[in-house]
């Protein structure tokens, strides 16, 4: 039983992969509908995107460690894609960064129905059992025969 078998130890390049099913059902809406795609193209389509993958985070990290850096940031990411000559690449993933980045900051802006009611924690729980009385007493009002 090797190391990965266990589940220990650092992943091998065997271990890394991209989902299958999401790779053939892009293959399958880029590709006209009377063209079909083999597994082996599949397969062999997604070890390429794993490569280039690997390709692009290796050069992220070497711009990394020029700029003292201990994290690779998104930054990072686009300039390895212009060093390696994926300039076309980039806007493209600016675009994606800037949409990602507008979503993180309308998250933080959503605020939660119990900071927007104003009350406190205690203030609502009296609200809440009053209106489990009120209803107790409607359900029980309307129903002949039950107290």
């Amino acid at each position: 039983m090797s190391d990965r078998e266990g589940g220990s130890g650092p992943p091998t390049d065997d271990d890394l992969s991209l989902p299958k099913a999401t790779v053939a059902k892009m293959i399958t809406e880029l590709l006209p509908n009377d063209v079909v795609c083999a597994k082996e193209t599949r397969d062999l389509v997604i070890e390429c995107c794993v490569e280039f993958i690997h390709l692009i985070s290796s050069e992220a990290n070497d711009i990394c460690e020029q700029e003292n850096k201990k994290t690779i940031a998104p930054e990072h990411i686009i300039s390895a894609l212009n060093r390696l000559g994926f300039t076309n690449f980039a806007p493209e993933v600016e675009s994606v960064l800037k949409d990602h980045k507008q979503q993180q900051k309308d998250r933080e802006k959503k605020v939660s129905k119990f900071e927007q009611s104003g009350l406190t924690e205690e203030e609502l729980l009296a609200k809440q059992e009053e209106l489990f009385a009120a209803s107790r007493a409607k359900f029980q009002s309307g129903q002949p025969g039950q107290q």
